[in-house]
């Protein structure tokens, strides 16, 4: 029976998460896993709660943060090393930078025969300055030289690792996108509308305008807020927004709306009639994304936007502005809109596009339930894996 060791950067809330516990929890039965990973940043809403309700076991390796540090590193690399030695695997899978970068030197030092490497996003672009860039994507391109093969999640990806970035060949990258379990989204649409709206205090016809993200500079909350701002009323109906998240811009981001003349409610400040709301995290977003008219995403640099996908599942079509793997998730101008990254102005034109045509809406809405549930269930990534993974056994 061949032996699957899957390594996460850490147990933190998104994409890399899901992937990682469909994978270790619906493999068939003639491979055996193990899955390990870091714990999440302080800042950060851990995701254990989904592999425990999956019942996919998991071992935490504190040592393996997000930053680079020596010696957390290498205590990390170590122990890693140690269970490739107890575990035995015939493939290491590593999933995002951190993992890939520990866990792949670990599996080079104890001979692995199969090594993958999963880029659920990256750093080559907009996160960094150029210096700091260039040092990344030569470590990427070392290790990509002792990796069987590299997955990327989308076909807009594989571009930007292998012709972009030159990371590596075309020939060493394979393409498989994300997968999720879906069933839940779009059920019960009318009722979590109805209790979200009580919850937060919306009104029948007030339009909602949905953000799920972590917030981190990446994501370009600013972008979002400064959109917004320019948009208090359609057809008659006040135009208010809901941001579901939190991290280290969330202070900063509040203080942007109030200095563009939004009033906000958060946890901590709740204020019934305001024209945003901060929510904090929400574990089961199928219950909030109904109360949406749309779902909207202004991120300068993204992998698979995991709210991409499930608000299409929902029923919710979507506008994202037009990084990373975005275009191959909506079908543009059928189950989205995709803008220009760090533009805030065509952001809101596309956000006012949909919010004045209720039919339209409705229309994108029910092609992007369809379109997401036959592209993005968790049962076709695995069995793509499984492929792989037996073609290079």
């Amino acid at each position: 029976m061949p032996k699957v060791l899957r390594i996460i950067n850490r147990f933190n809330l998104g994409g890399p998460t899901y992937n990682a516990a469909y994978l270790t929890r619906y493999l068939p039965s003639d491979f055996e896993t193990m899955l390990i990973g870091g714990v999440p940043e302080p800042d950060e809403e851990s995701s254990e709660f989904i592999l425990n309700k999956l019942g996919a076991s998991y071992t935490l390796i504190p040592e393996m943060k997000r930053s680079l540090n020596y010696q957390n590193d290498r205590k990390a690399y170590q122990i890693v090393r140690n269970i490739i030695r107890e575990f035995k695997p015939d493939i290491v899978h590593t999933h995002a930078s951190k993992a890939g970068g520990v866990g792949r030197l670990a599996a080079k030092a104890e001979k692995v025969p199969v090594v993958i490497h999963t880029f659920h996003g990256h750093v080559f672009q907009d996160y960094f300055g150029p210096m700091k860039t260039l040092f990344y994507k030569n470590i990427e391109r070392r290790l990509a030289k002792s990796t069987t093969r590299i997955v990327a999640i989308s076909d807009i990806q594989k571009d930007e690792i292998s012709r972009i970035h030159k990371i590596t060949s075309p020939d060493k990258v394979v393409v498989i996108p994300l997968g999720f379990a879906l069933e839940r989204f779009g059920i019960n649409n009318d009722l979590h509308r109805k209790l979200f709206r009580e919850q937060y205090h919306i009104r029948d016809n007030e339009l909602i305008v949905g953000h799920i993200a972590r917030f981190a500079p990446v994501k370009e909350h600013g972008i979002f807020v400064e959109a917004l701002s320019g948009i208090k009323e359609i057809n008659g109906q006040r135009v208010r927004s809901v941001l579901v998240g939190d991290g280290e811009t969330r202070s900063e981001t509040v203080q942007y709306a109030i200095n563009k003349g939004l009033t906000y409610s958060t946890p901590e400040h709740p204020n019934p009639d305001a024209d945003i709301i901060f929510t904090s995290w929400i574990r089961d977003v199928d219950t909030a994304i109904p109360a949406f008219e749309i779902l909207a995403l202004s991120s300068r640099c993204e992998g698979t936007p995991v709210s991409l996908i499930e608000a299409q599942a929902s029923g919710v079509p979507v506008v994202s502005t037009r990084v990373g793997g975005v275009q191959d998730i909506i079908l543009e101008g059928e189950t989205g809109i995709s803008t220009q990254s760090g533009n805030p102005e065509e952001l809101r034109q596309a956000i006012v596009t949909l919010l004045s045509d209720k039919a339209r809406r409705e229309s994108m809405g029910k092609k992007a339930r369809e379109f997401a549930m036959s592209r993005f269930h968790y049962t076709r990534m695995v069995s793509e894996h499984a492929a792989l993974y037996r073609s290079l056994l």
